[in-house]
This record gives C-alpha cells, structure tokens and sequence, in this order.
C-alpha cells in the first residue's frame, strides 16, 4: 500500500493560530498565491456555472478565510449572474472593508458569519441556498464528521460545489516545492498534510447522501485540484 493509497489526517498549522499571528497572515498570503496559480477561482467559478440551472440568488461558502477567493469567484460570475447575495462562512471574521467594497462594486451582496459549520448547518434558523461553495475544506474532515456536513448541506441547498487538493504524487511533490515561492513554515507543512488528506476517485460521491436523487460529478481538474459536484435532480 502506497503512502497516498488512504487519506491521512494531520492537524494544519494554520488553524491553531491566532489570526493576527505573524506566521499566520503570512500563510493567508501565501494561500491567496497558491489559490491564484491552481486557478481556483475559475475552477470554482466553472463548476458553479456548469451546475446551476438559472443563475442564483443566494450563495453560500464554507470556511471562506477572508473572502478572497470567492471576490474572484465572483467577478468571473457577476456579468451573468447579478445582485447575488453571498454568505461567508468561517470560524474567524477575515474580511476586510476593501474587500467587501468590492463585492458591492459587483453588485454583489456579502454577509460574514463567524461559527462553526456544523453549528450553522444544522441549526434550525439555517437559511436555504441556491447554492454552496467549499474551497480546501472538505479534506480537514473524515469519516462521520464529512458524512455528516454533506448530509446537512445537501439540506440547505440544491446545487454543491467543492474543489479540494488532489491526492497524487504530483500534488504531493508540488506541495514540498512551495519553498521556491518563498512560503512560510506554516505553509510548506500545511500544503503537504493537505494533499495527504486529500481526495480522489469517488471518495466524495460515496459519501455524499443517497436519500434523494442527486447527479455527481467527480474528477481531477489540473494536477493539483479534485473537483466534486452535486446537483439535485428536477423531478
């Protein structure tokens, strides 16, 4: 059995430190690059597009960082899809007023919430979504715990969207050459745990819920990014 034949979980660096710690936003930085150069957000944006039946009112992304990657997102998105009303989700509240100005200079509008996933997913007041957006964030759960936030976003939104690190050997050696970009300690040790717990083949499709009748779509985009997609069935 191959060092990558199963996922391995390790915690990320990142996620145990203060948001304002040095190491820290130099890693978000260095994230910005790396999401830039695996062109997530025409990934993102691609997909997105690829599964909605008419364009979307309300949109969700989890664990959204500092909101970013999903500004990207949508400037490839608003020419056609417009006065969307995106909700970004993460633990910590990142976003800066430049960046939510930019959202408005879309006519995008943006809303930060700071909670949990599951907390937020499951409470009774969760609002439903024409569609859910998860960018490198599925691969930090397993087992129970991935079946379950699957399970409980298939109940907020018809349309789910994910592209995670790509569990190979390229993505690996990609991930221990991120020196040469001048990324952090915290950075190199996260690329390389984050392909580890990586997916690949149908791992997402399995565990996504069989209660209702879903298409899905899973596969390797590029040699770094695996995309998975779930799109309910009209009946």
């Amino acid at each position: 059995m191959t060092r990558l034949s199963i996922r391995r979980l390790t915690p990320e660096l990142l996620d145990a430190l203060p948001a304002m710690d040095r190491r820290a936003i130099g890693s978000r930085r260095d994230l910005v690059r790396l999401n830039r150069i695996m062109r997530h957000d025409a990934i993102m944006a691609g997909v997105l597009r690829a599964g909605a039946n008419t364009p979307p009112r309300t949109m969700l992304e989890l664990g959204a960082g500092d909101g970013t990657l999903m500004l990207r997102v949508a400037r490839r998105l608003a020419p056609t899809w417009p006065r969307v009303a995106v909700t970004l989700l993460d633990r910590q509240d990142l976003m800066t007023d430049a960046t939510r100005a930019a959202f408005a200079d879309l006519g995008w509008r943006v809303k930060t919430i700071q909670a949990d996933v599951f907390d937020m997913l499951t409470a009774a007041s969760s609002d439903v979504y024409d569609a859910i957006a998860a960018n490198l964030f599925l691969h930090h759960f397993e087992g129970a715990a991935l079946r379950s936030l699957l399970a409980a976003a298939a109940r907020r939104t018809p349309l789910f969207a994910a592209a995670e690190p790509r569990r190979a050997a390229l993505a690996l050696a990609g991930s221990r050459m991120i020196w040469a970009l001048s990324c952090n300690d915290v950075s190199r040790h996260d690329a390389r745990v984050s392909v580890e717990a990586g997916f690949k083949d149908r791992e997402l499709s399995e565990a996504w819920p069989t209660d209702e009748a879903w298409s899905l779509e899973e596969q390797r985009v590029g040699p770094f990014t695996h995309v998975f997609s779930a799109r309910r069935e009209v009946t």
